[in-house]
């Protein structure tokens, strides 16, 4: 079982993007992350923690937040991010 859940949860790391692609969320296999905001490269940067399909973000002034990942989408704070292939 848990190695069925830590594989899940890598499947997770890569580049989620919007659909209009202004907010681009890097999820890096160290359990760091790199957020950019339009032309604005590394406008977020922290950590994040992975359970189950569930994840907190704790960016590098101490801000915090939290998604889900369903059916493929990252659902986080009123956005929707999309796998970029």
């Amino acid at each position: 079982m848990e190695q069925t859940n830590k594989a899940k949860q890598t499947s997770y790391v890569g580049m989620w993007v919007t659909k209009d692609g202004y907010i681009r969320h890097e999820l890096l296999p160290n359990g760091r992350y790199d957020e950019a905001r339009g032309n604005r490269k590394s406008a977020y940067q922290g950590r994040y923690i992975l359970n189950g399909d569930h994840i907190d973000y704790v960016d590098d002034t101490g801000f915090t937040a939290d998604g889900d990942f369903r059916n493929g989408v990252l659902y986080h704070a009123g956005m929707i991010l999309y796998r970029e292939e």
